[in-house]
């Protein structure tokens, strides 16, 4: 059985869930190809047009699950999956549309059962599912249900459990992380996330904790006093989208520039012996609607000031195919060619913050997660997101000490 999976840590976790739950209902196979989708921009959806269309001439069965295949968490309609996507409807025969999890127990959602994890050296602890923020840019909305949270309980149990399996590492992670236990995602001072980091911290023992994507908005004083302790990775990845306030108001986000501000500077002034070394992870849409020169080098000069040494830049996409984002309705949106341009020019920037970030790293002794291992040569990752490779008998999931250096950083 083939399986691809791209982007987002939700879709790792579904994906590992459906596999599990395949091969324990004997329906695993040889000609089924299971493909994770994404619908964050309408490039991504035309790769998965054009490689299920590869796969299906092929003569496979496709499974096709996540994001393209939801509508509020079930299966979308065939008719109107096929509306949206005309170009698979000779194949319709072969397309299997999946939910988003195996074991759906009510209409209002979906059973959290863990299965175990065979196919990363990370496991992704969920905490939440679904978003309230009707971000203009943004699908997820319509394609999940609103936000919910999962019981704190049943996440430390999860944690214990993978604790006794000897894994060393956890990924706090879902839709809208920060927005955990609030009635109103959109009230940050109701966010409850601070007290499920102090639970892990107190009840569970897992050596290296990873915080995945999180929104600027539900961040306190609490939360960078309770990352400060260094079972918590250094590397921290926020959601920004834009540091403009005006384009942050058409995109509908939850907080401004001074809020970002106070975020970035907390984090890079983190009370913990390794400061200097924390790497920040963002994510940027370059040239959306109504963004002008002015606000685009904005984004430029924060890459540099806050040193982003990990960034996820991509041009804005106003999703002419299938299903469409309330932005693209905006007036004054700015032509493609523009806006690839001005995101080629970010990452440039961004190039020159990342390595001069490796070249500080270099001769540090690190701690390292063995990720791969293939033909005695060992991929790994360090704790502030750094990936090395060197020839050497390790095993995949051990944590070990290397010094970082130019002969074996490949980030």
């Amino acid at each position: 059985m083939e399986y691809k999976v791209y982007w987002c840590k939700v879709n790792k976790f579904y994906l590992n869930k459906w596999l599990a739950h395949l091969e324990a209902t004997n329906q695993l196979a040889d000609d089924i190809f299971l493909v994770a989708t994404c619908v964050v921009t309408d490039r991504a959806k035309m790769k998965w047009v054009k490689e299920i269309i590869e796969k299906a001439k092929e003569g496979k069965r496709i499974f096709i699950a996540w994001c393209w295949s939801i509508t509020w968490w079930k299966a979308t309609k065939r008719e109107d999956f096929f509306n949206f996507y005309p170009d698979l409807k000779p194949y319709d025969s072969q397309i299997t549309l999946l939910p988003e999890d195996p074991l759906e127990e009510t209409e209002l959602g979906f059973s959290f059962k863990m299965p175990w994890q065979k196919l990363w050296t990370k496991n992704y602890v969920i905490i939440q599912n679904g978003c309230d923020n009707h971000c203009s840019f943004c699908l997820t909305i319509f394609k999940r249900w609103p936000h919910r949270n999962r019981p704190l309980d049943e996440i430390i149990d999860e944690i214990h459990q993978i604790e006794c399996a000897w894994w060393k590492e956890i990924v706090i992670t879902w839709i809208n992380l920060a927005a955990r236990w609030t009635s109103d995602t959109r009230h940050s001072e109701e966010s409850k996330f601070n007290e499920l980091l102090k639970a892990i911290i107190k009840e569970t023992s897992i050596p290296r904790i990873r915080i995945s994507s999180l929104d600027p908005q539900y961040l306190n004083d609490e939360f960078f006093n309770i990352v400060s302790n260094e079972r918590f990775c250094p590397h921290f990845h926020f959601s920004i989208q834009s540091f403009s306030d005006t384009v942050l108001k058409q995109m509908n986000r939850a907080y401004d520039s001074k809020k970002l501000d106070y975020v970035l500077k907390s984090i890079r002034n983190l009370d913990r012996p390794d400061q200097k070394y924390i790497s920040i992870g963002a994510d940027i849409i370059t040239w959306f609607a109504w963004e002008t020169e002015t606000d685009f080098q904005m984004s430029c000069e924060w890459v540099k000031k806050y040193r982003i040494t990990k960034l996820h830049a991509f041009p804005f996409s106003d999703h002419h195919i299938a299903e469409k984002i309330p932005a693209s309705l905006l007036p004054n949106q700015i032509p493609q060619e523009i806006r690839k341009q001005r995101n080629r020019e970010l990452i440039d920037i961004w190039d020159q913050v990342r390595d001069d970030f490796i070249a500080l790293n270099y001769w540090r002794k690190a701690q390292v997660l063995i990720e791969e291992v293939r033909n005695w040569k060992a991929k790994w990752r360090t704790d502030n997101y750094i990936q090395l490779a060197i020839k050497w008998d390790y095993h995949s999931w051990e944590l070990v000490e290397t010094i970082i250096s130019e002969d074996n950083c490949i980030f």
